[in-house]
């Protein structure tokens, strides 16, 4: 019997601490850095890729393809299919060849080839998107056990996750580099074992792919950003 009302004791503790947390389970940050102006039009479109990088791990499909299907639907700018794009610019936009540099970009753009196939695509701003969602801290006790009819868990499991990603907006009509757009969304999920497991999820990358897609919308119209500091 004490060992049991220790448990109990134990699980009405931890429910309290996630009812506790649940109300600020993320937070959010975003950054804004403008270098010149920017009036995208109803005839201009954009295309988002990921920075490419020699080592390491760039933006995750999912992500991109989040950040560009919410700024279409939300904005009505169009966005073209980075596949596509890359595949119309072989070979100066593959991995190991595309500019890692804003000057890259000027060089690229001096190309006649290069210019025209722009021209033919409509893309006025190419959006580099770097970043990934990692998990930063995880801590907790859980065990479960599985009979033929149930999963009973029991104790306290959580894990934070960061989704950490910046946009750098180039300007493919002036060569130039027009800003720069970062999210940063941290959140902490659970899972309470009481004979059920019951989660609580964070969902950290659908937040900044929100908040990304919004903020970038805004920048390429060249609004105030502090109007939609709060969206997402």
């Amino acid at each position: 019997m004490p060992c049991l009302k220790n448990r109990s004791l134990l699980l009405a503790g931890a429910s309290v601490a996630l009812m506790l947390l649940l109300p600020g389970c993320m937070t959010a940050k975003l950054e804004e850095s403008r270098n010149t102006s920017t009036a995208i039009t109803a005839t201009e479109a954009v295309v988002l890729l990921a920075k490419p990088h020699v080592e390491g791990v760039s933006a995750e499909d999912e992500f991109m393809d989040c950040v560009g299907d919410k700024l279409a639907k939300s904005t009505g700018i169009q966005v073209r299919s980075n596949d596509a794009f890359v595949d119309s610019m072989f070979p100066w936009l593959e991995p190991s060849t595309a500019p890692q540099r804003p000057e890259g970009v000027t060089k690229l753009l001096s190309r006649d080839v290069v210019a025209q196939r722009v021209a033919e695509s409509g893309v006025r701003y190419i959006i580099w998107i770097d970043g990934t969602t990692r998990q930063t801290d995880s801590g907790g006790s859980l065990s479960c056990t599985l009979s033929p009819s149930i999963v009973s868990c029991f104790g306290f499991g959580w894990w934070e996750k960061e989704s950490d990603y910046q946009a750098v907006v180039w300007d493919l009509t002036t060569a130039r580099t027009a800003g720069s757009v970062s999210t940063n969304v941290t959140g902490t999920s659970a899972l309470l074992g009481v004979l059920v497991p019951l989660p609580f999820i964070a969902r950290v990358q659908g937040a900044a792919c929100n908040r990304l897609a919004t903020q970038l919308g805004a920048f390429l119209r060249g609004e105030d950003p502090s109007a939609v500091a709060g969206a997402g």
